[in-house]
């Protein structure tokens, strides 16, 4: 049974949440994109658990693992453009968020915690999801890959998402299912909940982290427990 009435933990009132994997589900879409890029270079698509397995660092580092997957030797630069071209007309076809993620989020909140968003896909495809899903009302900052001269796993990533609300990363907790949130979260001092049913799995499954969920259900607990 969900525990929607989470104490926060001592000091800890701020969450940074990342997007893709955690938040929402959008591989879907980011692989009908990929492997619409694919087909046009002429290589076999991707199936899905692949492409889910290679998210998490932003859309270069996506193309990048795809053309490696597919022997690509076209320009990487031509291939980043040409997807995030046809990624921007498929943004939501399918991406939703993860059961749960909308109402404990909304517990959260009325238990007086502050919500920023903290990802490394481009800022304004995350501000489009969030929108078309009505979550921009969940946070009160959002920062993308293309925000800051940095993206996570730099922890300076953290700092300045938080930055505009006056808040210091001594209050924030990580929540994400990449390497680049855990990785970022340890270089930061900051606790860290890995969401397992995301997509980092292999890639984020041994590194060290404070926390970690199978749902969203168990998030407000566990970070009671923090």
């Amino acid at each position: 049974m969900s525990d929607l009435s989470p104490r926060r933990p001592a000091g800890r009132d701020v969450l940074l949440v990342d997007l893709d994997g955690t938040l929402v589900d959008s591989a879907p879409d980011l692989a009908r994109a990929l492997n619409a890029l694919l087909v046009e270079q002429a290589v076999e698509p991707l199936p899905l658990p692949t492409v889910k397995s290679m998210v998490g660092e932003g859309a270069r580092k996506l193309v990048e693992r795809a053309a490696a997957a597919r022997g690509l030797t076209a320009s990487l630069d031509a291939l980043v453009e040409r997807f995030l071209a046809l990624y921007a007309e498929t943004l939501t076809v399918e991406t939703l968020p993860f059961p749960g993620a909308v109402e404990t989020l909304q517990g959260l909140k009325a238990e007086g915690w502050r919500l920023a968003l903290c990802t490394n896909k481009p800022i304004g495809f995350s501000r489009t999801i969030l929108e078309a899903l009505d979550l921009g009302r969940l946070f009160e900052a959002a920062a993308g890959g293309d925000s800051f001269p940095m993206r996570k796993p730099d922890p300076r990533h953290l700092a300045l998402t938080l930055e505009p609300l006056g808040l210091g990363l001594e209050r924030a907790v990580m929540l994400g299912d990449g390497p680049s949130d855990l990785e970022a979260a340890a270089a930061a001092g900051i606790p860290s909940v890995w969401c397992r049913f995301g997509y980092g799995g292999a890639r984020a499954a041994g590194l060290p982290r404070t926390a970690e969920i199978g749902g969203f259900g168990e998030l407000p607990g566990v970070l009671s427990r923090l």
